[in-house]
C-alpha cells in the first residue's frame, strides 16, 4: 500500500517525470519518516539557518584573509610571508570538525563565554543570534581563510609587477593609497571571480558544522534524512543546494 501511495511501484523514468513536474510546482513531497510533514516546509525551517551561517562564515574568512594576503604579498619571502604559508597550510589540513569541538571545549564548556550548540532566529534578538552562530562561524571560516588568502597573496603580487604600479610609485604617491587605491581593488577582480564558487563550497561545508553544533540546517536536515532514508527530503535538500551553488556562480 505504502509502495503504491508514494509511486515507489512505478518505474525510475516514471517516478522522477512525476517528481520533477511537481517540483516545478512547488510540491517537494512529504516526509515520509515521522509526523509527515510536507518537505517546502522543512526546507523553509532550515535554509535561514545555513544561509545564516553560511554568510557570517564568509565574513570571518574574509575578515582574517585579506589582511593576511594583503600583509603576505607586501612582505614576500619574510617571516610573515613563511608564518602566513604556514598557517594556510594547517588550515587547509585542519578538519573543520576538530576545530569546532576545541572550540566548544575552551569558550562553551570551560570559559562559558558562548553557547555550544544551537539556533537562535534572528527575530528574537542580533546578540542571541550572534552569539549562537560565533563559534561555528570561526570554525568554518577559519579553515576557509586559507585558501582566499593565497588567492589573494598570489594576485597581489602580480599586480605590484605591473608597469602601472611602477609609474604610479615613480610619483610618489603614499604606500597606503598605491596599496588601497591601485593595488588591491585590481589584485580583488580574479579573486571576486571565484568568489561564487567559493561560497557555495563554504555551503557545502556547513554540512559538518551543523552536526557539531547542533544547528538544524540544510546540512543537519541532509544527514538525518540519509539515515532515516527519508528520500523526499534527500531530494529536496540536495535540489537547494545545487540551486544555490548555480546561483552563487551565475551571480559573479
Amino acid at each position: 500500500v505504502l509502495r503504491h501511495k508514494y509511486g515507489l511501484d512505478q518505474s525510475m523514468f516514471i517516478q522522477y517525470i512525476k517528481w520533477f513536474g511537481n517540483i516545478l510546482q512547488g510540491d517537494f513531497g512529504t516526509s515520509i519518516y515521522g509526523s509527515r510533514i510536507p518537505v517546502s516546509q522543512v526546507l523553509l525551517e532550515a535554509l535561514p539557518r545555513t544561509l545564516s551561517l553560511a554568510a557570517l562564515s564568509f565574513t570571518v574568512a574574509l575578515l582574517i584573509a585579506i589582511p593576511a594576503g594583503i600583509i603576505s604579498a607586501l612582505k614576500k619571502d619574510s617571516a610573515w610571508d613563511h608564518s602566513v604559508t604556514v598557517v594556510a597550510f594547517l588550515g587547509l589540513s585542519m578538519p573543520d570538525f576538530w576545530l569546532g569541538i576545541l572550540l566548544i571545549i575552551i569558550f562553551a564548556a570551560t570559559l562559558k563565554w558562548l553557547p555550544a550548540i544551537g539556533y537562535v532566529p534572528i527575530s528574537e534578538g542580533f546578540w542571541p543570534w550572534l552569539e549562537h552562530l560565533i563559534l561555528p562561524a570561526i570554525a568554518a571560516g577559519t579553515a576557509f581563510s586559507a585558501i582566499i588568502a593565497r588567492m589573494i597573496r598570489s594576485s597581489m603580487l602580480e599586480v605590484l609587477n605591473t608597469d602601472y604600479m611602477r609609474v604610479a610609485q615613480a610619483k610618489g604617491l603614499y604606500q597606503r593609497t598605491l596599496i588601497l587605491v591601485h593595488a588591491f581593488p585590481n589584485a580583488l577582480i580574479p579573486v571576486v571571480t571565484v568568489m561564487g564558487i567559493a561560497f557555495a563550497l563554504l555551503m557545502s561545508q556547513t554540512v559538518v558544522i551543523e552536526n557539531v553544533f547542533a544547528i538544524k540546517g540544510l546540512g543537519r536536515v541532509l544527514i538525518q534524512g540519509i539515515l532515516n532514508r527519508d528520500y523526499p527530503i534527500v531530494q529536496g535538500a540536495i535540489l537547494v543546494v545545487s540551486a544555490i551553488f548555480v546561483g552563487a556562480n551565475l551571480l559573479v
